[in-house]
């Protein structure tokens, strides 16, 4: 199995015929406005899991089902039902006032598992926490509801692929029902602003190692670019790494676009 990360939660994981991306969202850096996954890698794509509608993990949702043909895999949270026709929030719409419809869309509850061309997902609980980003002396503050943006259908996915197991938490605060999962692999965020508030931090992700008991752990959705600034979320990658490996896991480091084999 390949992994790789291309910043904030966005991933590749391919084994076999099978390219699963994992939010594609918009690197959201002024000074470099584009997609996180490159586009040349999108007509692979077999699979798209979209663990929430902000725009670091949605923006290119229908461009990339488009280009690719790929199953679109979502919590039920980011759809609506209308006239019979499921839509998902359109990726680069403002608030909830738009919905588009998209080919190959399943959305799943808590729980739901669905088996796609060799592919077993299941929905696991994922919380995300407020946000609270200070910008230009000023402070922008969300709180992550049914009628909020942010946020909007935060689901988590165990993904199985032949005799390997992924776990991705999207932008999740610390869940204690988590302990126990125990897959091969972890992407866990580890940028939170303490408290709960975004996503979990360092110290909040080592609880969250220690409970769930991964064999090795990827950090991300951390030291990321956002508007002007090259690096918010900030966390220490180094010091997660060193204590994640007391814990008995492996933990890897990837940049962008670095990628290790499982």
């Amino acid at each position: 199995m390949k992994i790789t990360h291309y910043l904030y939660n966005a991933f590749l994981v391919e084994e076999g015929t099978a390219k699963v991306a994992i939010d594609p969202g918009q690197n959201l850096w002024l000074f470099r406005l584009e997609s996180l996954i490159p586009e040349s890698e999108w007509p692979g794509i077999t699979h798209l899991l979209i663990t929430h509608g902000d725009p670091d993990h949605h923006w290119q949702t229908d461009r990339v089902a488009e280009a690719s043909g790929a199953h679109v895999i979502c919590g039920s949270g980011l759809t609506r039902r209308f006239d019979g026709e499921i839509r998902i929030v359109e990726p680069r719409g403002r608030g909830l006032t738009s919905w588009v419809a998209i080919d190959r869309l399943h959305p799943l509850d808590v729980h739901q598992s669905v088996s796609l061309d060799g592919v077993d997902i299941e929905a696991i609980r994922s919380v995300h926490g407020p946000i609270a980003i200070p910008i230009l002396g000023f402070t922008i503050r969300a709180e992550p509801g049914p009628e909020e943006r942010v946020g909007l259908g935060s689901t988590g996915f165990r993904i199985t692929l032949g005799e390997t197991t992924v776990i991705n938490l999207g932008d999740s605060v610390f869940l204690p029902e988590w302990e126990g999962s125990a897959p091969d692999v972890l992407m866990l965020p580890i940028g939170g602003l303490g408290r709960n508030t975004w996503t979990m931090d360092v110290d909040e992700a080592l609880r969250a190692v220690e409970i769930i008991s991964p064999r090795l752990v990827i950090p991300c959705h951390y030291n990321v670019p956002l508007f002007w600034k090259r690096r918010f979320a900030p966390a220490d990658d180094r010091r997660f790494q060193r204590e994640t490996e007391r814990l008995g896991a492996e933990c890897r480091i990837l940049g962008r676009g670095e990628s290790l084999t499982v």
